[in-house]
């Protein structure tokens, strides 16, 4: 076989058989059916179930292990051996969840359910497609007896959402040579859907800054009976009114403001006449723009009430109240002048404002051309046209621990979904099952050529 040869058969886009497809969803299944939320989850079950699976594909038990700081905790690692000493790629998904009630929900949250051409459960978007992806790649590899130039390295890990175990910082204090990698893929990008067609494959680069407060008052109490002005709960109330109403300034970054400039090309009307606008420092454009719930996010920092409880018994007045309002800091900004922010805002020295996550922020990962040119190659060969788009998340993940650690990390799935309807930490989480199955096949060839 001559070089050009191998290598047109390296690039060649796969097309998905049944086996492929039933294994695919089968491994999906079985990590959605998996209890792991904290609460009373266990990912080391997720973990051991994914060990056994690479193992019977012929993955040597040296290579795949499964490793815990905590019995419930596990976390899974398992590698492809390279053919050179280069640095490994690392694909990096987590195995928890979220927590999700079943009256919440149209569905059993923890049975995965096929309807109306969506696969339903928590876990379906955030994060158990990219595990399961991860996995099912891992398999075809080694089946297929491929042998990259770097290792592949898969880490699929515990208490990405909450819990004290977090497993990628665990494994890197504890197990750096196990993951240690040029760069990783992980969640933070996604691709995004506009009334079902494709806007644009995003790569996630930087993230906000996760930081939640407790709001908190106190007050003596007394007999329902004989109500009086200071109340605990209705002071808080009046505080988290005032939040409600406050909005954080716009201040775009590089990645944000190329965000709006490419987007702007690729929208229509006044909202492509807007983002042009907001790039520019538009603030009429920047108001306009902060209506929809995603671009707004992408403009300022947020502040946000997620939890209230108050009071002690039913006839009896509160003697305290609590409200957790959680963060998300734009990368500039300071997470001890978002408090003092808070403090003004609610102007009550009633109302205490304490830390309960304090700010871990990371580095940017650099757009380097040896991550977004097969980025961009790949996608263009099963989506020509889409553009890829750099993308600041609104959300914490994994990759800060990563990128502070000095190993690159970009979010990379290729796994579409409709701009406005993600269910992710939400009622009735899914994932279109064609995108699935297309980010499946978008993932198994973009490793190959990271690691080729």
């Amino acid at each position: 076989m001559g070089p050009l040869f191998a290598l047109t058969l390296l690039l060649a886009t796969p097309s998905l058989d049944a086996t492929t497809q039933q294994l695919a969803h089968d491994i999906y299944k079985q990590l959605i059916e998996i209890n792991t939320t904290d609460s009373s989850g266990n990912t080391t079950t997720a973990a051991e179930a994914m060990a056994v699976r690479l193992r019977a594909a012929g993955f040597p038990a040296s290579d795949v292990q499964v490793l815990a700081p905590n019995p419930r905790k596990g976390n899974l690692v398992a590698r492809l051996h390279g053919s050179t000493n280069e640095k490994p790629v690392l694909l990096l998904a987590h195995l928890d969840v979220v927590e999700a009630k079943r009256e919440d929900w149209s569905v059993d949250p923890f049975t995965f359910t096929e309807k109306d051409g969506y696969y339903y459960g928590r876990g379906t978007s955030d994060d158990k497609a990219m595990a399961a992806i991860f996995v099912a790649n891992m398999i075809r590899y080694k089946q297929e007896h491929f042998v990259p130039k770097r290792d592949i390295i898969l880490a699929l890990t515990a208490d990405e959402e909450t819990g004290n175990f977090n497993g990628v910082s665990w494994l890197l204090q504890q197990h750096r040579d196990l993951i240690d990698a040029a760069f990783a893929l992980n969640e933070g990008g996604g691709a995004r859907l506009q009334n079902g067609k494709r806007m644009y494959v995003g790569v996630g680069a930087s993230e906000k800054v996760y930081v939640t407060f407790a709001l908190e008052t106190h007050n003596k109490g007394g007999h329902s009976s004989v109500p009086r002005p200071d109340n605990a709960i209705y002071e808080l109330a009046d505080g988290l009114t005032r939040l409600e109403k406050f909005a954080f300034p716009v201040e775009l970054n590089d990645v944000t403001r190329a965000y709006f400039e490419r987007m702007s090309k690729l929208e229509d009307g006044t909202t492509a006449a807007d983002m042009a606008a907001v790039a520019r420092g538009d603030a009429n454009a920047a108001a306009r723009l902060s209506e929809n719930p995603v671009y707004n996010a992408l403009m300022r920092t947020t502040c946000v009430a997620t939890r209230l409880e108050g009071g002690h018994a039913d006839n009896a007045l509160p003697q305290s109240a609590r409200a957790i309002v959680n963060c998300r800091v734009l990368p500039a900004d300071n997470a001890d002048d978002v408090r003092n922010t808070i403090i003004k805002v609610l102007n009550d020295p009633g109302i205490d404002v304490n830390w309960v996550d304090r700010p871990k922020p990371s580095v940017p990962a650099p757009l380097d051309r040896a991550v977004m040119k097969p980025v961009e190659d790949v996608t263009n060969e099963f989506w020509p046209g889409v553009p890829v788009m750099p993308l600041m998340a609104t959300g914490a993940s994994d990759s800060l621990y990563l990128r502070n650690a000095g190993i690159p990390s970009y979010g990379v799935s290729g796994l579409f979904a409709e701009l406005n309807d993600n269910r992710a930490h939400g009622r009735d989480e899914r994932v279109s099952i064609p995108a699935f199955y297309d980010s499946l096949q978008f993932l198994y060839v973009l490793v190959k050529r990271l690691a080729s």
